[in-house]
């Protein structure tokens, strides 16, 4: 894998267990200080970050992103509690088999396997983008482990709209080409996934696209684009309009929303949509950030997941 790198240090090489070699710039890696860890998963090494001891904090990515993303809420909160950070099979530092049925279904196998195989319990979930439908899946399915939810601009539910720009990227062959073959939808979400992307820092801009540097490398990132159903027929249609059913009718717990409000994707009807499922959650709306909340708003999350934790100490441990 080539550097990404605009750095004007030389990149070095590392070696990963499970045979992958990344280049890595410096300004990246001094973000990301935490041991890797693996597990297998249908013949695979699916990598995971666990940091810290205490409750667990399940922090779960979307598309195109990966564990990078949760680094600063990794780095705050290791030291107060555990800190568990998956990357999907297909992306960030796991194996990315180019043929594997990457979608919502095995993804959630995934990570219920990742929460089983740790023996989990009393879990915080974090979760944003794709990362929602994923981890409040993984809720369903074990819910007696999970203790309280924080969400970011995510889904968990049929689409109330599909962006032209991502129907876009499922256009036969053109969408391909453009996403596997450009790039295109990581790259583009360097400056459409932020409010300020001016102010994304080039050792942030280095690391959330270091894993997508080829062509076989960015497969799960084109498959998570055609798992968006534009029409009912599309069986991920159904799983999402059976994960909202089954969100209805979970136990109470703590909710928190956290919503960057100027997300042209997961826009502020998904959020309202979240606000009809969990009517007693804590809401919060930064006004001035995009779908990179945690990005945008770094310290403003980190303060507002601080409080909500301290306040529902006894939901999670």
């Amino acid at each position: 894998m080539k550097s990404v790198s605009n750095n004007s240090a030389p990149p070095r090489e590392v070696t990963l267990p499970h045979r992958e070699t990344i280049q890595e710039s410096p300004g990246w890696r001094q973000e990301y200080p935490f041991r890797s860890h693996f597990c297998a998963t249908d013949g695979f090494q699916y990598h995971y970050l666990d940091e810290g001891t205490g409750a667990p904090l399940l922090m779960v990515h979307g598309n195109p992103t990966w564990s990078f993303y949760w680094r600063h809420l990794a780095r705050h909160f290791r030291e107060q509690y555990r800190v568990v950070v998956p990357d999907h099979l297909g992306c960030g530092l796991s194996d990315k088999p180019t043929r594997y049925p990457y979608n919502l279904q095995t993804h959630t196998a995934n990570l219920v396997r990742l929460v089983e195989q740790l023996d989990l319990w009393n879990v915080t979930l974090l979760a944003h983008d794709w990362g929602g439908a994923i981890g409040l899946g993984t809720v369903t399915q074990l819910p007696d482990r999970f203790g309280r939810l924080i969400l970011f601009n995510t889904g968990a539910f049929p689409p109330p709209r599909v962006p032209r720009r991502i129907a876009a990227c499922r256009l036969p062959l053109l969408g391909r080409l453009a996403v596997q073959g450009a790039n295109a939808f990581a790259l583009a979400a360097l400056t459409m996934a932020s409010e300020r992307p001016s102010e994304l820092t080039s050792a942030f801009r280095d690391g959330i696209v270091a894993p997508y540097d080829s062509w076989s490398n960015r497969t799960a990132i084109y498959q998570f684009v055609r798992d968006i159903p534009l029409t009912t027929r599309h069986p991920t249609f159904d799983r999402l309009a059976k994960l909202e059913h089954q969100l209805r009718h979970l136990p109470t717990r703590p909710v928190q929303l956290i919503w960057g409000m100027r997300d042209w994707c997961f826009t502020p009807t998904c959020l309202e949509r979240f606000i009809d499922i969990f009517p007693l959650a804590q809401v919060h709306r930064i006004e001035d950030a995009g779908h990179w909340v945690i990005e945008d708003a770094r310290d403003q999350v980190i303060q507002m997941v601080d409080r909500f934790l301290d306040e529902t100490r006894s939901a999670g441990g």
